[in-house]
């Protein structure tokens, strides 16, 4: 009994250091988050203004642009999945990764064909155990991502789709992320990024409403030139920016319900070693009570 209830004191201390462990992960994601959901909110305005930008470009200019241009029989698409470089994020990699199956399904009953792109070790892991091809990765930025990773992301994908004849050429490209709704709500998302989808315009004016007068120079071409790839590496710098708040947020919440579960194990442990030390308390006054009622019976059958 001595030895079990040495081990579970062991148990209590091993536990006790992961809990510290845990709350201070904890608090690390707790001070990150709200710095990464800074960042997320300040590159929301620049993102829906060039998103409107380019969709008024494109609206209004009647130009046939590559980037624009809807493919008649689409084979090849590419997906681009956002996941994590570490893990103790709960389920935060394991939802993006089952959004990007959904989604490669999706795609392949259409009859195209998947070009895998990933952002973040855990997604590269996880192709690498199922022994799945990988166009190309990026990682080590999933919590502080830059503008410069998105331009590198972006300027890839967009070779990929304008390349027309190559091994690695595309007709669609889609991204995978989880978008940040809330500290409590994390929602994986799929979207197409090219070719872009023309949103403005497509509601009728009022009778008293007027329409904008565009001017365009040098040349609606030109424009959209110089437009388009800002677009697709602006709408990949905010998904990572969500991806991040979302991975905090996840974190956050995974290291507080493993430290509320230490504390449970802890009280659990707690009240086995008690018992434990109760039952060889009780084990030795039983033995010392016989060991007296012999010595008793002993001396009464010698006299």
């Amino acid at each position: 009994m001595a030895v079990s209830l040495r081990e579970y004191r062991a148990r209590i201390k091993s536990t006790e250091s992961m809990k510290k462990i845990t709350r201070a992960m904890e608090l690390i994601a707790a001070s990150r988050i709200i710095k990464a959901q800074q960042r997320a909110q300040s590159a929301a305005p620049y993102a829906r203004e060039l998103t409107r930008a380019v969709s008024a470009v494109a609206t209004y200019s009647n130009v046939d642009h590559p980037l624009t241009r809807e493919p008649e029989e689409p084979k090849r698409a590419a997906v681009l999945i956002v996941t994590s470089d570490r893990g103790l994020a709960g389920a935060y990699s394991s939802s993006v990764l089952k959004e990007g199956e959904r989604l490669a399904e999706k795609l392949r009953e259409e009859g195209k064909e998947i070009q895998t792109y990933l952002c973040g070790r855990k997604g590269q892991a996880y192709y690498r155990f199922r022994q799945r091809p990988v166009v190309k990765s990026w990682t080590g930025f999933s919590d502080q991502p830059s503008y410069d990773v998105a331009h590198d992301i972006g300027k890839s994908l967009i070779e990929a789709f304008l390349d027309e004849e190559g091994e690695l050429a595309v007709d669609e490209v889609h991204l995978v992320y989880t978008r940040f709704r809330s500290m409590l709500v994390q929602e994986p998302t799929a979207v197409r990024l090219l070719p872009l989808e023309v949103v403005e315009g497509e509601q009728k004016p009022a009778s008293d409403e007027v329409l904008p007068l565009y001017e365009f120079e040098p040349s609606p071409e030109h424009v959209l030139d110089g437009l388009l790839p800002q677009y697709v590496q602006s709408r990949i710098f905010f998904a990572l920016l969500q991806a991040a708040a979302s991975e905090l947020a996840a974190r956050q919440k995974a290291m507080k319900s493993a430290t509320d579960n230490a504390d449970e194990l802890i009280k659990k442990y707690r009240r086995i070693a008690n018992q434990a030390r109760q039952a060889g308390i009780t084990q030795e006054i039983s033995e010392i009570v016989g060991g007296v009622n012999a010595l008793a019976d002993a001396q009464a059958g010698s006299e």
